[in-house]
């Protein structure tokens, strides 16, 4: 029995991957899951507490506003500091904020107000956290195993934080408005003792120290290094420009659910579990794909899904057509998200990780907020499948337009074929 489990595990995780990476895996699969708890229980504190529609909006900003607004800082001080100990650390104020929150639930005194702030800040802290903890990846595994050890992380993130964690938060709220809350902070103490169990490889002490900067001149370092690599430069644009066509599209996903495709709310929450089933397929398809098909080409074929995606909801009525489209835009999601990270932590120098991925950071958010406000303003004056259409078109423009470029993402790293999965 024993044997079966060990084979198991090693088919989950390979050894080869090393014994760090697997306390790296277990402490992200365990957060993630107090995250997904949140994902539902959160708006429903926050539906507890308000009914007025600007407030809610408000929440959902707290959320997004911490990487347009600390995310360039979040990247050079990872770059400045021991990464681990910046997740540790960031980790333990969200389990004291948590805890707080916690606090305030059960004696009754909590507030929209206090709600919102404790949003804002761990918001913050996750920002921090995730921002170190992708950092670590590239520090702990080889360059041709990246692949591999990007899709265990993101197979932990579909199933507990998409999957498991939206419904176990809602069952706890419902038994408890606290409960869900004071699970995600024990959960992500435990996250905490599990990251902390991992060995990073000592800093080469034969190289001369690095100068003494100012925290504006490393940002500036890590723009400029974007701007010069054209694999990273072309993903950061594609990433920012895509993410404005499906925030448009998305800003509106629980209406056009519900009215157009009539399936009511238990029937908008079948689209998110319907996406993430797509995702595990990409899970289970990640390693055959990567080995007969290259990353750059992989990006094309990962936009063209996408552009289409739009189009076929623009022009459907049916949720029986619309479900299996947003499976395989799961599966797109999960690919091009593990693709995207792959090449940009093979590229990225070990010092500039942090910098560089705070870039790619605000290239997603700002992407987001600025597509969503145009989302809310198409379907207000155009109707819900006016940012559909506006998703297509933008994606068909714009993959026009970079369809040259993204051969710059086959770059010499990926002369090493990724290794199998």
């Amino acid at each position: 029995m024993s044997r079966a489990v060990s084979r198991g595990a090693d088919v989950v995780v390979p050894r080869r991957l090393g014994t760090g990476f697997r306390w790296l895996l277990a402490s992200s699969w365990t957060t993630n899951l107090g995250d997904g708890i949140a994902i539902a229980a959160g708006p429903l504190l926050v539906a507890s507490q308000t009914d007025q529609p600007f407030l809610v909006a408000l929440a959902a900003l707290m959320v997004w506003a911490p990487p347009l607004l600390f995310g360039l800082y979040a990247g050079a001080l990872t770059d400045r500091l021991d990464r681990r100990r910046i997740v540790i650390t960031v980790d333990l104020v969200r389990a004291g904020v948590l805890a707080l929150l916690t606090a305030f639930i059960v004696t009754g005194s909590v507030s929209i107000a206090l709600v919102l702030v404790a949003m804002f800040l761990l918001g913050t802290a996750e920002m921090f956290a995730d921002n170190a903890s992708q950092t670590l990846l590239p520090m702990i595994v080889d360059r041709e195993d990246l692949a591999v050890a990007n899709s265990r992380l993101q197979t932990g993130f579909i199933t507990v934080n998409q999957l498991a964690g939206p419904p176990v938060g809602a069952a706890l709220f419902a038994a408890g408005a606290a409960w869900p809350f004071a699970t995600q902070a024990v959960l992500v103490l435990l996250g905490t003792v599990l990251v902390s169990r991992l060995v990073l490889p000592r800093a080469d002490t034969s190289e001369e120290p690095a100068p003494v900067t100012r925290v504006r001149q490393d940002i500036a370092e890590g723009f400029g290094w974007v701007r010069g690599n054209a694999a990273v430069r072309t993903l950061v644009l594609t990433i920012f420009t895509f993410n404005i066509t499906f925030g448009a599209a998305w800003s509106v996903l629980v209406l056009y659910a519900t009215e157009r495709l009539g399936l009511g709310e238990i029937g908008f929450g079948l689209v998110t579990t319907v996406g993430a089933v797509g995702g595990l397929l990409g899970v289970a398809s990640y390693g055959w794909i990567t080995r007969h098909v290259s990353l750059g080409d992989l990006m094309r074929i990962g936009l063209v899904v996408e552009t289409l995606t739009h189009l076929g909801l623009a022009l459907t009525r049916s949720a029986y057509v619309a479900l299996p489209i947003f499976l395989v835009f799961g599966a797109h999601a999960f690919i091009w998200g593990t693709t995207s990270i792959t090449v940009r932590q093979r590229a990225v120098p070990s010092a500039l990780q942090g910098r560089v991925g705070s870039v790619n950071l605000v290239g997603v958010f700002g992407g987001l907020v600025i597509g969503s406000g145009i989302g809310g303003l198409l379907a207000q004056h155009g109707g819900l499948t006016a940012p559909f259409w506006f998703a297509f078109v933008g994606s068909a423009v714009f993959v026009v337009l970079i369809w040259g470029q993204l051969s710059h993402i086959a770059h010499a790293d990926e002369a090493e074929a990724p290794a199998a999965v």
